[in-house]
């Protein structure tokens, strides 16, 4: 089985700066960021207190009072985008083997938002130390168990295959992917609905990165904060949203006349065993990653059209994957398009990896590599084509994403396709 060739036929999006995939490629395309100030929380008292939201009213995007009462924001962020993959792709979910259709989802912090708010009133307002469960509501449970996310995405589609929640830190939005894929190659399945989903912005997240300042604190212009790869960064933006794709084994997806966006060719991950928020200046274990997924996909270092970078904006990130580049790529790491989103739709933890997938494979059918916002005075350290400011069309059929999580996690996938 381990020939079988995975496909991604349905693309789904929840992001800052609009909702769905065609909102998000425009914000894309045009440079324009989506970092703001806070107003999910008063958030007077932090340090940081911009970050990239998303103008969500899962209400408006189809939920039903019940269906939004019962989930957490992230999960609300997932099914919505999950809907709209399975819309793109064509499927008809009555018409699938439930048995055959696998569910993988990956987020970092899970229902964050909902369970903080239940502190809250559970122990009114932190005042309490004991707190009464007896006005916890009813899902709380679900709120504390993050599998439950995958369980509401299997129920939009009746997945009866296998279903699981991918939690690595930042690179969970990749992982999960990966994870759907390997059980569609190995024959467990012909179709996935995967993907991630997370939902931050609260105070204890906030709080969490504040405590280490991971975050920018330019508060004052939070439209150009985000600056991976900029001289003058001085941190992530934090970000929300959402994306899930259909995957299917490609002869299915062919019988069907499915329109194709990308293969998903090769995927490989490592670990540094070294810090749990520190990363190796010479980018050893991303290159590894890299050098891994290329080789699974049959691509050479110079058939990389385009690199999709973490680009998180914190100078250590930026330094290890600009040597991780060139140690995979030789002299073409400083030929091939690089960009990091993450300027203009911040950085949404576990799900950012998914939403970053959702992008490679939208410059793939566009034939457009997305800018690097805000890049404006190039880090001498960082001396590689990161697309300034500016989109650019380019011929694309090999597309190389990437991602670095908290505990050493480093991941590399390999996307195919576009003109012959």
């Amino acid at each position: 089985m381990s020939g079988r060739r995975v496909v991604i036929t349905g693309v789904g999006v929840v992001a800052p700066g609009g909702i769905g995939r065609k909102a998000f490629w425009d914000l894309l395309s045009s440079g324009r960021t989506a970092t703001r100030p806070i107003s999910l929380f008063d958030a007077g008292g932090f340090r940081s207190r911009i970050a990239a939201e998303c103008d969500f009213d899962p209400l408006l995007e189809g939920l039903s009072f019940p269906e939004a009462r019962r989930m957490d924001r992230a999960a609300q962020m997932a099914v919505v985008a999950a809907r709209e993959s399975v819309a793109d792709s064509g499927l008809s979910p009555d018409g699938l083997p439930p048995e055959r259709v696998t569910v993988s989802v990956g987020s970092a912090v899970g229902c964050t938002m909902a369970l903080e708010q239940e502190y809250v009133v559970l122990s009114d307002g932190g005042r309490r130390w004991l707190v009464d469960h007896t006005y916890g509501v009813p899902h709380l449970y679900g709120y504390m168990v993050p599998s439950t996310i995958a369980t509401e995405v299997a129920w939009t589609v009746g997945a009866e295959g296998p279903v699981a929640l991918i939690s690595t830190g930042c690179t969970s939005g990749l992982d999960a992917v990966a994870h759907a894929v390997e059980v569609i190659r190995e024959g467990g399945a012909d179709v996935a609905l995967a993907g991630a989903t997370d939902a931050p912005i609260s105070p204890i997240t906030v709080a969490c990165f504040d405590a280490i300042k991971a975050t920018s604190a330019n508060n004052d212009e939070p439209g150009t904060a985000s600056r991976p790869f900029d001289l003058h960064r001085d941190g992530f933006v934090l970000g929300e949203g959402a994306a899930m794709f259909v995957l299917e084994e490609y002869e299915h997806a062919r019988r069907r006349g499915a329109e194709v966006y990308a293969e998903v060719a090769g995927f490989a991950n490592r670990s540094n065993a070294f810090h749990m928020t520190g990363l190796k200046p010479d980018g050893r274990e991303m290159s590894a990653a890299i050098d891994a997924a290329l080789r699974q996909a049959g691509r050479a270092p110079g058939d990389v059209d385009h690199i999709n970078a973490h680009g998180s904006g914190t100078r250590q990130n930026d330094r290890h994957e600009t040597a991780a580049f060139k140690r995979s790529l030789g002299r073409h790491a400083y030929e091939v398009p690089i960009s990091s989103i993450k300027s203009m739709v911040g950085h949404s933890l576990g799900a950012i990896g998914s939403i970053e997938i959702a992008a490679c494979a939208l410059a793939l059918r566009h034939q457009v590599v997305p800018p690097t916002a805000n890049l404006h005075h190039a880090d001498p350290e960082c001396d590689l084509d990161y697309t300034p400011r500016v989109a650019r069309e380019a011929r694309l059929r090999t597309v190389l994403s990437v991602g670095s999580g908290f505990g050493g996690f480093q991941s590399a996938m390999v996307l195919t396709g576009g003109p012959s």
